[in-house]
């Protein structure tokens, strides 16, 4: 009985397949129809449900305790608007000028901040500080802060001016700077401060690549258009706000499609007094050091306004060979030693003016004439890169310049072939797997700032 049940229903499943296959169309609306009649099912089981006026009703009643008013406010004053808008303080700034140019509009605020010691002896009237100030929805002032770094010494000073318990308060602060990278990459069009303003590279930052290549690269006479850069270099930061560039970290210069490349090495400290012990330089990506034992140029990074070659002379009117390197410079720029060694001369001598003459190792001195003050005496020792005295014009001088002088037994040389002839120290074996590791960091950080240029670019 069972068998003939299952092979029936077997054989009407069978023709019902054949229909389908045969017929879809007509399987396909006679399915729509089900549905259909399925859903009016549904309707008629609703309207089956009991009428809504049948139903039980029963009232319930509760006492509720209201929350306390004071939070409520205390909450709905912490979402207000605030607004906040930075600039840089000014040497010419008030209490009022500077809070009109941060859209501040608060008489007690800006009276606070004229009768304030604090704000008048760190803001007032200061200029390159970080200014941030916060602003209500009616444009007065909720908090002034300032930040700043005055000396290198690793922290930066915080001014905050603000509101507490109905009265205007100021504190100051001494708090640890904080270092992040940044990358950068650009292209000699006409100068070289020319392209790293065009890539936003602060100038300190351009003035440490010249010095770092003043060895290989004579920035004054051997920049070509087409000339490109990469650099990566530190940024100082107080509260996340960028407070002053810091040391070139790892950079690369192609210069008349010669590249050169240099990276920031720092021995690992060692011993008790460990920060003490550790020493950094520049090398290039071979290990060899860049610090040479003299200097390219006398002078911070700047323009040369007559080299070593004859030339006309401007006062005594008449071709004379010109047997040092001047420097133009306004006056009271810094004037340093370009190597170690003992101060020979130090005073007023001829055409000169003002002049300091160094004597070094190997019968070798160095002249720094026409100065407008000296800072150094005779016998007094130095180190490369100490302050000898202030660019001027004294002596024979038509403006304020350096004139600058190399000489090898009695003989003048030009300054820019012996800094490029000094020998290069190579990193010590046993440094040699620290070095590498960083050498090939900064291989890599170098290629990212060079694509950064790149994709700028297009």
């Amino acid at each position: 009985m069972l068998t003939d049940l299952f092979h029936s229903a077997q054989k009407a499943a069978l023709d019902v397949a054949a229909s389908i296959h045969r017929h879809p169309g007509r399987f396909l609306s006679g399915l729509a129809l089900l549905l259909v009649g399925a859903t009016g099912g549904s309707y008629a089981l609703v309207s089956l449900a009991p009428d809504d006026s049948q139903l039980a009703v029963r009232t319930v009643v509760e006492t509720v305790q209201p929350l306390a008013i004071e939070p409520q406010r205390d909450l709905l004053a912490a979402q207000a608007m605030r607004l906040y808008r930075s600039d840089v303080s000014r040497s010419t700034d008030t209490a009022d000028s500077l809070l009109r140019r941060l859209g501040v509009s608060d008489p007690a605020a800006s009276a606070f901040l004229r009768a304030d010691h604090t704000t008048q002896k760190n803001l007032l009237g200061r200029a390159g500080r970080n200014v941030q100030a916060e602003v209500d929805e009616r444009g007065r002032l909720v908090a002034l802060t300032a930040r700043w770094s005055p000396e290198e010494d690793g922290t930066f000073s915080r001014l905050r001016v603000f509101s507490a318990a109905g009265a205007w308060k100021s504190t100051m602060e001494t708090l640890p700077l904080t270092a992040s990278t940044r990358m950068a990459s650009g292209t000699i069009q006409s100068s070289l401060f020319a392209a790293t303003d065009d890539a936003h590279i602060p100038d300190s930052v351009a003035v440490q690549m010249a010095e770092i290549f003043s060895g290989d690269i004579d920035f004054h006479r051997a920049l070509r258009k087409g000339d490109r850069f990469v650099v990566v270099y530190e940024t100082l930061e107080g509260d996340g706000e960028p407070l002053r560039s810091g040391r070139v970290l790892s950079t690369e210069f192609v210069n008349a499609g010669k590249s050169f490349q240099a990276l920031w090495f720092q021995t690992p400290p060692s011993g008790s007094n460990s920060q003490a012990n550790a020493k950094g330089a520049y090398y290039n990506m071979r290990g060899e050091s860049l610090h040479r034992a003299f200097l390219a140029s006398p002078v911070a990074f700047s323009r040369i306004t007559s080299g070593f070659a004859m030339r006309f002379h401007p006062i005594l009117r008449t071709w004379r060979a010109h047997l040092g390197v001047d420097y133009g410079a306004v006056t009271g720029t810094p004037v340093r030693t370009v190597a170690d060694g003992t101060v020979e001369f130090s005073g007023v001598q001829g055409g000169y003016g003002n002049v300091v003459i160094v004597k070094h190792s190997g019968n070798t001195t160095t002249v720094y004439a026409h100065l407008s003050r000296i800072n150094v005496r005779s016998g007094q020792r130095v180190q490369q890169g100490d302050n000898l005295g202030l660019v001027g014009a004294t002596g024979w001088a038509t403006g304020p310049h350096l004139h600058f002088e190399f000489r090898v037994n009695g003989a003048h040389k030009d300054p820019m072939t012996i800094a490029r002839q000094a020998q290069a120290t190579p990193v010590t074996a046993a440094l040699r797997p620290a070095f590498d590791r960083v050498a090939e960091l900064a291989q890599q950080q170098l290629m990212a700032a060079a694509q950064v240029h790149i994709g700028s670019v297009q």
